[in-house]
């Protein structure tokens, strides 16, 4: 109780408290936004949409693109005249400008990994022969385009590492372009497929690859239409994309989508069959071994859409999988698809940690679990029997862990808040980590704390957070302007990973904090379905209670709380800014999903429906209504300053969300702080983003929420 009312106390101040050097930058002067007329009736309620016309694609409108210009004239304009603004771009490059890997891959005697010697916009692609071979490099997409905003997305060698199958990326878009590339002499083959999106990577030996995608779309909506009719395909090399092979598809069932992977033997595809995003799978199994007799012959495993199936490997008949059925927090099954009876054996059981992944590696099994959003990794027989817990370096993530029946080798990444990533293989014969790759760095990891609470939600629930900050200000006690992130959504779990974006914010002196809400998937099922559909308020409510805590324990100053989250996080900010406006004093809403009554009518926004409902259902409606950000604005109520941020080819959550949520807002009396946006051309939803725009970004970003926090008044 004592807590509680420090911290409202807390929060009723913040208003009152603002820097003094927020008061010398002089609001900015919002363009004009026309109102349309639009009013649509949604079960008995009379809903305005003034901004409908600001949905149309930037690319086909001209009043759009104008007011993009418009916006982005006022807003660059007001982040230029920030104060600490060229000091965070500076940091942030010179915190990025080291040699970073990605976690090799080994095909046949060939080494495959990604390296980025510091500031190159584009990670590049190099192989070796033998692990002490020769760096050679394959591809280099700082070469593909003059703004560095064509990416090298997936790749994957054949098993002999003869062949390299890779996909681009363009301007930040969720489609991809396939191609094929001959590791030997380097040079590109004539293969090219369009049109794929949501996609796996999946070698038939050498003669061709498994994918999926979707039709042709009409002229003019390929970045804003919805995307219906996704299909497996086979394309056999030296053929045009257009003999490629059907494989398997729904057409009386166009909202199902389909992906395929091959096991590592090359015995099995697995065809894998989603309704939205949910974790709900039905398996149909093709035996590459009869593909003479039968074709693409694909025979069911699992049907039902009811449970989570994630292939990890296949050796001769049997498959193994990780699967929340009858197992909440996920348990490791297999089954011989060469038995009479086909059933299935638990390999490991459920346990209180929740499995994540599992790899077949040598005569072992590798198994990752999240402990309270942490890393830990065991090492199993493949009978099930726990051989040997991994030592990681405390607090962090690791990933990777992929390898070969038979070949006892792989490798693995280790990060954290206050540690860049490091690349290391093992050896699961001897049990052996020796580094691979490791940063260099300008500062010191153990500067900084690295601290997990937990903290009371508004209904009693527990939940936890990381706190970062330098030791010395954890052992002074001192609070100091902080940042809040969080996601909250479509069971993704936020672990510890490095930033150089938010190492810059610490190394300005501030307090970085990351809440695992429900919604996530950090304990399993149950935590996801707390926070969705009719629950999607307890998101809100923990993020609320995140906020107050830093506050009411001292970390983070009355009107010193900043807050941050992208895509589902975007939303969240959006949702309680306008609920809680009281108790920040900035807010940066990333790529936001912002208009909930209309989210599903434009590319991916249909899949979402598994997490929030169906804006044309009663029921949903009315959940949606209550919290949608941008129907739920209120005049009136001094908000704090805001800079939404989003991209002219997101093609994920469309810019229109953005766009129509600061219309509104400029729109509305809230207050005298600035609330503008921020519109990157040529890139997308994230992911490819080039480093110089990623830079660029960061700094804009941090300068602002800065600048209505007090950081940086004295920077190291």
């Amino acid at each position: 109780m004592l807590r509680l009312l420090s911290a409202l106390i807390a929060c009723a101040t913040a208003v009152f408290s603002l820097p003094v050097q927020a008061e010398t930058m002089p609001i900015p002067i919002y363009p004009d936004t026309r109102r349309g007329d639009v009013v649509e009736a949604h079960f008995g309620e009379e809903i305005a949409d003034p901004y409908r016309w600001l949905e149309s694609d930037v690319r086909e409108a001209p009043e759009v693109a104008a007011w993009v210009e418009a916006q982005n004239k006022v807003t660059q304009a007001y982040l230029e005249g920030l104060p600490k603004r060229a000091w965070f771009e500076k940091k942030i490059a010179d915190l990025l400008d080291h040699e970073r890997f990605g976690v090799p891959l080994k095909a046949g005697r060939h080494y495959f990994y990604t390296r980025n010697t510091g500031l190159q916009n584009q990670a590049q692609l190099f192989v070796r022969k033998g692990l002490r071979g020769k760096s050679r490099l394959l591809l280099d997409p700082n070469s593909w385009a003059d703004d560095g905003a064509t990416a090298l997305d997936a790749w994957k060698p054949s098993d002999d590492g003869r062949l390299l199958l890779y996909s681009v990326q363009d301007g930040g878009s969720d489609w991809r372009i396939l191609r094929v590339l001959d590791v030997r002499t380097g040079e590109k083959l004539a293969d090219e497929v369009r049109w794929v999106k949501f996609s796996d990577l999946a070698w038939v030996g050498s003669e061709g690859f498994l994918y999926s995608r979707f039709p042709e779309p009409a002229e003019g909506t390929a970045f804003q239409g919805l995307n219906f009719d996704q299909a497996v395909y086979f394309h056999r090399l030296g053929t045009s994309q257009a003999e490629d092979e059907l494989v398997y598809a729904t057409p009386e069932h166009r909202d199902h989508n389909h992906t395929a992977e091959v096991t590592q033997d090359g015995r099995f595809a697995l065809i894998t069959s989603s309704v939205g995003t949910d974790a709900r799978y039905e398996l149909h199994v093709i035996d590459l071994k009869r593909r003479k007799q039968d074709g693409w012959a694909a025979k069911p495993l699992v049907e039902g859409f009811e449970n989570d199936w994630r292939l990890v490997d296949g050796m001769g008949s049997n498959l193994w999988f990780v699967t929340n059925w009858q197992a909440p927090r996920n348990r490791l099954v297999s089954i011989d698809l060469g038995a009479r009876k086909l059933d299935w054996k638990e390999v490991i059981g459920e346990q209180r940690d929740i499995l994540e992944r599992a790899a077949v590696i040598g005569r072992h099994l590798v198994v990752t679990y999240l402990h309270d959003a942490s890393t830990r990794a065991l090492i199993y027989t493949l009978g099930g029997s726990q051989v040997r817990e991994l030592s990681l370096n405390g607090i962090g993530s690791a990933a990777g862990f992929k390898g070969r029946p038979g070949d006892p080798e792989t490798f693995y990444s280790y990060t954290s808040f206050n540690r860049p990533t490091a690349i290391f293989r093992l050896d699961l014969d001897t049990g052996k980590s020796t580094p691979f790759a490791t940063p260099k760095l300008d500062f010191d990891p153990d500067d900084y704390d690295v601290d997990q609470q937990f903290y009371t939600s508004k209904d009693g629930t527990r939940v936890p957070m990381f706190v970062v900050r330098s030791k010395a200000t954890a052992q002074a006690g001192k609070a100091v302007a902080t940042l809040l992130y969080g996601y909250g959504g479509f069971d993704v779990s936020l672990t510890p990973g490095f930033s150089s974006i938010r190492m810059a914010w610490l190394e300005a002196g501030g307090a970085f904090a990351l809440a695992n809400l429900r919604g996530g998937g950090e304990y399993g099922k149950e935590w996801h379905d707390a926070g969705r559909l009719a629950n999607k308020q307890n998101v809100f409510d923990d993020f609320i209670a995140a906020g107050e805590t830093l506050i009411a324990d001292g970390i983070a100053p009355a009107g010193g709380l900043a807050i941050q989250g992208g895509s589902n996080g975007g939303l969240l900010v959006g949702a309680v800014v306008n609920q809680r406006p009281d108790l920040f004093a900035a807010a940066s809403p990333a790529v936001g999903v912002m208009d909930m009554l209309r989210f599903d009518r434009f590319t991916a926004g249909r899949y979402w429906v598994d997490d929030y409902g169906y804006p044309d259902r009663e029921a949903d409606y009315k959940v949606l209504r209550a919290y949608s950000p941008l129907h739920n604005i209120r005049s009136g109520r001094d908000y704090p300053a805001v800079l939404v941020t989003t991209a002219d080819t997101d093609d994920r959550v469309v810019p229109g969300h953005s766009f129509k949520y600061t219309a509104a807002l400029q729109a509305a009396g809230v207050g005298d702080k600035p609330h503008l946006i921020r519109i990157e051309t040529r890139a997308g939803h994230g992911s490819g983003k080039p480093t110089d725009k990623a830079i660029e970004e960061g700094a804009d970003v941090l300068a602002f929420l800065a600048h209505w926090t007090g950081l940086g008044t004295e920077t190291r």
